[in-house]
């Protein structure tokens, strides 16, 4: 899956057209950019020029009916096709999606969990209609659903059945795609929701170890063969700012996951031990004010997993400078492609080799990240492992971005642009134009072409493939096969997915709210408190809701945080609320305020059904929303009768609480 950064080639230089030497250089990394949007044709045009431009590998984005199993033509998918990444919903999909991308010689890295099978599927699939075998297959499938469960939402199925399906693609891969890794545990999510560099380490390790011990003991995996399966394992990490602590970070994963796949797992052989990883720089620090500083931001969170050759990424995505703003450009992503490659090859970085090693300094935080980090995954390893502490884990993941968030509202973290250095001359790169506009008519010709691959297919074979997956998902046999089949049968995301949920049941994750405990104490959130309590009716009730399918729960989770220590009474409902969902909640709670948090780019679509549905159950209460909303879709949102607009401009949570508490305590008499 990764190139080696152990291999080297030769780099001649040439001094006044004279050959005078010849140093070792070590092969780049592979490089890729996180992309997909609209349909897979528009994905494929993208994909096949950043390939022109010297881009070395695929990243696949996919949108968020595809990662949360639903067809477009779902209720649940409406407004959601094509906004955040490529929608995949069949066969037919996936081969517009590659072509002309030899899948052979090609390493595709999928960002897909709760369906990752049904994903495998299709692209085994139509590999095989290219009469291409399965073992030349390269590349990798995320296949991570507890940091699904902790930080990004798109989970489907209980954590049991998940790790379950988790387990089939390993072994399958084990047996017929030995070149693929079938699953990339994430901790990048972990950093945006919040975790510590020792969080990081230890949720992340603790997930492989869970899934590891699960391959093992399910018995389908002879002895010999297990050191295959611990070295097809990857990772995929965040690297934040800090990037002396992100590259002692790398360093401290690498030594930890080759002591325990030695000594856990029995594994001697070196190569099988390495820690291969993937990355993609933070994109939680990327910020909507002075957003030009965000690519000197991504420059210098590079390094952090370049600079250490041991501890080296094999392949690296970088985020666009407008990414807190909306979907990047072509060109945007060009830009941070373009920084990658003058690194690896106008730079002398590749010449060397560690050039950390013997550093006190760096072997010092090295230790010390180990340490916190190993006591911190024995402690989960105590209470039963990764998926059997959901709850607690995600708990503290709230609790860690509490005091983050404190640290920058209170001036002790300082963010260029944000809480610091604010004057700045007006800035050329903003505008509505500076962002991708998705096709407002995508999802409507999907639905139309759906329903023609629907009439087209052979329906029989298609319900007798949709019975055998089922009888696999109830009696236990390895899901890949069945997936298969109904991938060439011409089954549908949301179909496969249906199956499943009718087998495993659906999960409601948990929130991390009401266990999170106080937020660091704060003088503003303290006097909000005093003048909720101060109301003749008592404290204001809020409903604090993320409409659609949009997963990514940090902001709404802190909000909710916040104003439960500034004395408000809080309903906080969790992730994938329909709006009817929200408006009889707001409706049975008789709440003072609805707060909308949506971060997918259906929010026009998604506010303007939930107004109606809460006027239709005669709920007058004011509605505010935050997310990354467009200047454009401002005016829109003050016609459709929305209170106030919230976006990452709008960083300190105590003024916005105080803001929330003053729209909502008019009702409270």
């Amino acid at each position: 899956f990764f190139f080696s950064s152990r291999r080297r080639h030769t780099r001649y230089i040439s001094v006044t057209g004279v050959q005078t030497c010849a140093l070792p250089i070590y092969r780049p990394w592979i490089m890729r950019t996180y992309s997909g949007h609209s349909t897979a044709v528009a994905s494929n045009e993208l994909y096949r020029t950043n390939l022109a431009k010297g881009q070395t590998g695929l990243s696949v984005a996919f949108d968020l009916p595809t990662q949360t199993g639903h067809d477009p033509d779902d209720p649940l998918a409406r407004g959601e096709v094509g906004k955040v990444g490529v929608p995949i919903v069949h066969l037919g999909d996936m081969a517009a999606l590659l072509d002309g991308i030899p899948v052979d010689s090609m390493n595709t890295s999928m960002t897909i969990n709760a369906p990752a099978a049904w994903l495998l599927a299709l692209y085994v699939a139509h590999a095989e209609t290219q009469g291409i075998a399965r073992s030349a297959l390269r590349g990798t499938t995320q296949n991570d659903i507890v940091k699904e469960y902790l930080s990004r939402g798109t989970y489907i199925f209980p954590p049991e059945p998940s790790c379950r399906l988790i387990v089939d693609t390993m072994v399958f891969c084990a047996d017929q795609v030995p070149k693929w890794n079938p699953i990339n545990v994430c901790s990048y999510h972990l950093q945006e929701a919040g975790a510590t560099p020792v969080q990081e380490i230890a949720f992340a390790l603790a997930t492989a170890v869970d899934v590891l011990d699960a391959v093992r003991d399910s018995g389908q995996i002879d002895a010999d063969r297990f050191p295959s399966v611990v070295a097809s394992v990857s990772f995929f990490v965040n690297a934040g700012i800090r990037f002396v602590e992100e590259t002692c970070k790398m360093r401290a994963f690498t030594r930890m996951w080759d002591d325990l796949t030695r000594e856990r797992y029995g594994i001697e052989d070196p190569q099988a031990r390495r820690f291969r990883y993937g990355v993609q720089v933070n994109s939680l620090g990327l910020t909507a004010e002075q957003p030009e500083n965000n690519m000197h931001r991504i420059g210098i969170e590079i390094l952090g997993v370049t600079l250490s050759k041991d501890a080296r990424a094999r392949s690296i995505q970088l985020p666009a400078w407008n990414e807190a703003l909306g979907l990047p450009r072509p060109w945007d992503q060009q830009w941070s492609l373009r920084l990658q490659q003058i690194l690896a090859h106008e730079s002398d970085l590749l010449e060397y080799d560690d050039i950390f090693a013997g550093s006190h300094v760096i072997e010092a935080k090295t230790a010390e990240l180990v340490a916190g980090a190993t006591a911190e995954l024995d402690e989960i390893v105590a209470m039963g492992g990764a998926f059997a502490s959901i709850e607690e884990l995600k708990s503290r993941l709230v609790r860690s971005h509490a005091a983050r968030r404190a640290r920058i509202e209170q001036g002790d973290l300082t963010v260029v642009g944000v809480n610091d250095f604010t004057e700045s001359e007006p800035s050329p790169l903003g505008g509505a134009a500076s962002i991708l506009q998705s096709d407002p008519q995508a999802e409507a010709a999907l639905i139309a072409e759906l329903n023609v691959w629907r009439r087209t297919r052979d329906q029989a074979a298609v319900d007798q493939a949709l019975v055998a997956l089922g009888a696999a998902a109830a009696d236990g046999t390895n899901i890949m096969e069945a997936s298969i089949a109904l991938a060439h049968a011409g089954g549908t995301t949301g179909e496969w997915a249906d199956v499943l949920r009718s087998v495993f049941g659906e999960y409601r994750g948990p929130t991390g709210v009401a266990s999170a405990g106080p937020r660091p104490a704060s003088a503003a959130l303290a006097d909000v408190a005093q003048r909720v309590a101060a109301a003749a009716g008592g404290p204001p009730r809020i409903l604090i809701a993320k409409p659609g399918l949009d997963g990514h729960s940090n902001g709404a989770e802190q909000l909710a945080v916040a104003a439960r220590d500034a004395g408000l009474e809080v309903i906080y409902v969790g992730i994938r609320s329909t709006p009817e969902q929200i408006a009889r909640a707001a409706r049975d709670e008789d709440v003072d305020l609805v707060g909308l948090s949506i971060l997918s780019g259906s929010h026009l679509l998604l506010v303007g059904d939930t107004l109606d549905a809460l006027r239709a159950l005669d709920v007058d209460a004011p509605v505010v929303v935050g997310g990354i909303i467009p200047d454009a879709d401002h005016a829109a949102f003050s016609s459709l009768g929305v209170e106030r607009i919230y976006t990452p401009v709008d960083y300190a949570l105590a003024a916005i609480v105080s803001a929330i508490a003053e729209h909502a305590l008019p009702r409270r008499g």
